[in-house]
């Protein structure tokens, strides 16, 4: 193993790359940051330059590469830190499921109410099937929270991927000003307040690039 890279996207838009990137901050490991514009007619070959899939996230460990977001998670916990699944084994196959539906579904979600930190869109982007969206989503962390993370603030107690992997929609809650139950906002407060998390928003904040969707 070598000297870590992740290759990201913009901050304020990028909800793929802020995954790994909270891993490897919450996890405490050292790595280099490359960001890529999103917008930029040259984008593509950019990344192509570190990633056969031409998207980022791109993790880079030496001459290894691992790309896509949870796969970089998974590399993560199984090479530098085990605990980022629950230990127990129910805890880890629903973790691990849940994880898995967020990071290929909720389309409606991703589409209309795509990820931008630095703005606040009240109550915009709710669309035909959108709501539905969103109570999975609410079932989900309420599951979760009730049922195997009542040592702790996060889903499953400690800090897993699966708070990683639902850290953009943490985002896109409060952008869009979403209503929510109250274990729902609290879990929101968990996510927000870390302080890699405001690290990201601030950075994101200082951006200068501009994206239209």
């Amino acid at each position: 193993m070598g000297q870590l890279t992740l290759v990201i996207g913009n901050k304020n838009y990028s909800s793929w790359s802020l995954r790994p990137w909270l891993v490897l901050k919450q996890v405490g490991l050292n790595f280099t940051e490359i960001m890529i514009d999103l917008g930029t007619p040259n984008t593509h070959k950019e990344i192509r330059h570190y990633s056969p899939s031409g998207k980022v996230p791109v993790l880079l460990d030496g001459d290894l590469t691992v790309w896509e977001s949870l796969a970089i998670c998974e590399y993560i916990a199984e090479n530098f830190n085990s605990n980022l699944w629950p230990k127990d084994l129910e805890a880890k196959a629903y973790a691990r499921s849940v994880s898995h539906e967020m990071h290929a579904g909720f389309i409606n979600l991703r589409q209309q109410m795509p990820m931008n930190c630095r703005t606040r869109y009240p109550r915009e982007g709710m669309k035909p099937g959108v709501q539905a969206d969103i109570d999975r989503i609410c079932a989900i962390w309420r599951e979760c929270r009730q049922n195997y993370g009542t040592r702790g603030e996060f889903l499953f107690g400690k800090f897993t991927i699966a708070d990683a992997i639902f850290a953009p929609v943490v985002s896109r809650f409060i952008t869009y000003d979403v209503k929510l139950g109250l274990i729902e906002q609290d879990y929101v407060k968990t996510i927000w307040s870390l302080p890699a998390m405001q690290q990201w928003i601030d950075a994101a904040c200082l951006e200068p690039e501009m994206m239209y969707f």
